[in-house]
């Protein structure tokens, strides 16, 4: 080591307190990048690993293969596991009591399958021959059927068709389909298959809760696959890719394949789709939240450094006035940032590890007990994210100590030394309006000039502060869309069961629903009756959607209006006291029965076939107390009639349980059972559809309750699965968006503090040269005061409106996936607010507090900090 590294290194010893504040900074900054990158990445392996978990491991789907086509799939570079499967198809459950569920669901797997998908063995073997098979227990618990091991079936096989549909085969996810006698779905195409039952296993999570056949599952020979006996064929992948999509179509082209399918759910976590809003999305938001994210790191890091540019110069002046030249000088403060480097990243990744870690390790139980997750979040460290860390924080240290080491290595011994670079007392520098001292004291004007004076300390504190106000806001703009977008990816269930009416509602089956609403496990209940209208509207009251495709073709208006479908909903009277309170509208008027009134639900989501983009948007432009017509189209007369009109008597985006919205192109509205009852006519009558929507501790229970004590045509839909998934998918992201804002929330606190106590120990010697003038206690106070409120008013002036710029580009990057209108976080503005002046505040105070004790002669005498 060479006599200015040493002498490096012993100033770093004798200014401790500031080599301090620098590692701390640094490893800071490392610890962000680390988590950041670290949080990421675990999160998407946990949606991984729970997918598979839940739905099976599998990449691309090539239907109805011969064994040609299998081998080709085999033989392919890309492909590393191949599951075989088939929907032999379904069959009468003979016995059977639940008559939602009268079937077994046969489908068939080899034995790949049985390591891929997620079927859980309770008793007995998995089959091995196409003539064996295992049963869900749910046929038993559910069904009241049953079997045991060594049972021979003999089953006649088939598929479900509709009389009068003939081009669609209704599979697991289409629930049973009946109306009445004529119209009812029937077995179709069967063939006698006879199988021995070799064990059970748990009811599959891919089978859905509505699903009309209770799965059972047997072995599919590949010795028996043919032209006229297709097979599915499923493929994992050895690597995970962008080009999958490509390259999957191309093999099913080459080889006279029906396009493949994708595990779209599963692929996503990968950070792979083939949607190209979707993917634009994806990267653009990668791009700008990185970049933030890098521009606070090189800002923390910086000011370590920058805000102790004057000690390092005067070092650096001395050693030239003993004869260093300029190349040591440079390569001094190299070194000294190669010493703070090498302390630091290693323990910022461990830091960020180690916090990653404790979150993890605190929460796990908490959402796996919520959530019902099999899975667990896990520490996932790639090579890539420690690389990123230790790039990022090494090219930031560079940058850090490049440009104060060209500084210093330009002036001469006299200036460092005497660092007339640093202050400068021009008139004009350190000029200050008569205004301030006029309002404030001269106290708020020391504080201005004391700003002024020591110009780079300040800049580089608000520049600081700014970092933080935008990374705050970003950051929290950023997660709240996420969620927002993932709300309006989602199906929006929310209930857990529905039970329908298919007849007409009579005054036994009310009671029955009162029955089912009173279930010893039932939460929430509502009873809803349903009816549809039409309506015509002006173009003006049309959403900002059919205007355009009004403006596009006028053809399609009838008599200078659009038509337009309306769902009218009626709540029962708790429901619609209780809906009513939470969207602050007026209950009274609603039930009075002399005029119709209503609520508008006038926001409505949906995905745009043709763009693929979510889409939230306007359902109508109209106002509180505006009417709409209601008319319904009598198919005798051939012709529409006016029943009654409906005064809109509010306007709200809240959404009662068990009521879905209308797309674009229809309106819903909310009335009371009176002014239903009102608008009812006897031939309207028979189009009123009633539903019972339930929320329960244990759905499974609640259905089995319900399917005892039916009668009648009642019809039970279970949805839990979904709404189950659709929680734990929101729940995850707000457990990552709110870890991720509490994580950049603690850096710019860290960050903050950093600056500004690092600024006010270097003015120590400042501060006692006020109080050796006679500034008081109270004074002092005062003027750091002022201080903080100058520093929190400046960097608002200049981070609000670049937070706004840098959120503003994160919608556009949005609005490739997903449409809904610009609005600022009023809520997390507040906060930015009112967070700036606390901490400065307290950051001012705290490190004031400090300088407050120190004597007077021996800061004026000290030279290190």
């Amino acid at each position: 080591m060479n006599i200015v590294n040493k002498l490096t290194v012993r100033h770093l010893k004798q200014n401790k307190r500031r080599s301090l504040v620098t590692i701390i900074g640094v490893i800071i900054s490392v610890a962000m990048v680390t988590a950041v990158a670290t949080l990421g990445v675990s999160f998407m392996d946990l949606m991984q690993r729970q997918t598979i978990a839940s739905e099976g491991e599998w990449h691309v789907l090539y239907k109805d293969v011969n064994n040609e086509q299998l081998n080709a799939i085999k033989n392919d570079k890309e492909t590393k596991k191949v599951v075989l499967s088939r929907d032999r198809g379904y069959a009468l459950l003979e016995g059977g009591q639940n008559e939602s569920k009268p079937y077994l669901f046969v489908k068939e797997y080899n034995a790949q399958g049985f390591k891929q998908f997620p079927i859980e063995l309770s008793s007995g073997r998995l089959p091995k021959a196409s003539n064996e098979v295992v049963l869900s227990e749910h046929i038993a618990t559910n069904g009241k059927v049953e079997y045991k091991i060594g049972d021979h079936l003999t089953l006649e096989v088939g598929q479900r068709m509709m009389p009068d549909i003939t081009d669609h085969v209704f599979e697991q996810r289409d629930p049973v389909q009946i109306y009445d006698e004529k119209t009812s779905e029937s077995l179709t195409n069967k063939t006698t298959v006879s199988y021995t039952v070799v064990g059970f296993i748990k009811r599959p999570t891919w089978e859905p809760t509505w699903a009309p056949g209770y799965t059972i599952i047997s072995y599919v020979d590949e010795s028996t696959i043919g032209a006229n006996d297709p097979v599915n064929a499923t493929v994992v992948l050895k690597k995970v890719r962008s080009s999958l999509y490509n390259h999957a179509k191309e093999l099913a082209k080459q080889n006279n394949i029906k396009s493949p399918q994708f595990n779209n759910e599963l692929l996503r976590y990968y950070g792979v789709t083939n949607n190209d809003g979707l993917h634009r999305t994806l990267f653009s938001l990668m791009a700008i939240i990185m970049a933030v994210i890098i521009i606070g790191s090189v800002s923390l890091i910086y000011n370590a450094f920058a805000i102790s540019v004057s000690e390092r110069s005067r070092h650096l002046g001395m050693l030239a006035s003993v004869g260093a030249t300029k190349r040591q000088k440079r390569n001094s403060v190299f070194f000294e940032g190669i010493i703070i480097g090498c302390i630091s990243i290693p323990m910022g990744i461990i830091a960020g590890l180690l916090g990653i870690g404790v979150t993890f390790w605190s929460i796990n139980s908490v959402i796996q007990g919520a959530l019902g997750l099999e899975e667990e979040l896990n520490v996932i460290v790639t090579p890539l994210s420690i690389l990123t860390a230790c790039g990022v924080s090494i090219v930031t240290i560079f940058i850090s100590t490049y440009l104060p080491a060209i500084k210093a290595s330009k002036i001469s011994a006299i200036d460092a030394i005497r660092q007339t670079n640093e202050v400068k007392l021009t008139g004009k520098a350190v000029k200050t309006s008569k205004l301030v001292r006029k309002l404030f004291g001269i106290e708020a004007e020391i504080g201005l000039k004391n700003l002024k004076r020591n110009k780079r300390k300040y800049q580089a504190t608000v520049f600081s502060l700014v970092i933080s106000i935008v990374l705050f806001l970003t950051v929290s703009y950023f997660t709240d869309n996420l969620k927002k977008s993932l709300v309006l990816s989602q199906e929006g269930i929310n209930y857990d069961i529905s039970v329908q009416s298919g007849d007409k509602v009579t005054e036994e089956n009310q009671k029955l629903l009162k029955t089912f609403s009173s279930l010893e496990d039932v939460t929430e209940s509502s009873v809803v009756r349903e009816l549809n209208m039409n309506t015509s509207m002006d173009e003006a009251s049309l959403p900002d959607e059919i205007q355009q495709t009004v403006k596009q073709d006028r053809s399609i208006l009838e008599n200078g209006k659009y038509p337009i479908y309306v769902q009218i909903y009626a709540l029962n009277e708790k429901n619609l006291k209780a809906y009513t309170k939470e969207i602050h509208a007026d209950y009274e008027q609603l039930i009075n029965t002399e005029e119709m009134r209503g609520i508008v639900i006038d926001r409505i989501s949906y995905q745009d076939e043709a763009t693929g983009k979510y889409v939230k948007t306007k359902s109508i432009r109209m106002r509180t107390g505006q009417s709409i017509d209601l008319n319904f189209y009598d198919e005798d007369a051939e012709k529409e009639t006016l029943i009654n009109k409906v005064k809109i008597t509010a306007l709200t985006d809240k959404i009662p349980m068990g009521i879905t919205p209308a797309r674009v192109g229809g309106v819903t509205i909310i009335v009371s059972e009176q002014a239903m009852d009102q608008l009812l006519t006897d031939k309207l009558q028979e189009y009123v559809q009633t539903y019972l929507y339930l929320k329960t501790k244990d759905p499974m229970k609640t259905q089995q309750d319900i399917e005892e004590i039916k009668e009648g045509n009642l019809y039970i839909h279970n949805v839990y699965q979904s709404r189950q998934q659709e929680e734990q998918m929101i729940m995850l992201m707000s457990v990552f968006t709110y870890g991720f804002i509490a994580l950049i929330t603690a850096i710019s606190i860290a960050n903050i503090f950093n600056t500004i106590s690092t600024s006010i120990s270097l003015r120590k010697r400042e501060f006692a040269m006020l109080k050796s003038v006679g500034m008081t206690p109270k004074g002092f106070n005062k003027m750091i005061n002022y201080e903080s409120i100058f520093y929190g008013i400046k960097a608002l002036l200049y981070g609000l409106p670049i937070s706004i710029a840098v959120m503003y580009l994160i919608h556009r990057s949005m609005m490739n996936s997903f449409t809904y209108s610009f609005t600022l976080p009023w809520t997390s503005i507040i906060y930015a607010i009112a967070a700036v002046f606390i901490i400065v505040g307290s950051a001012m105070l705290y490190s004031s507090g400090k300088v407050k004790k120190e004597n007077i002669i021996d800061t004026l005498k000290q030279e290190s900090i």
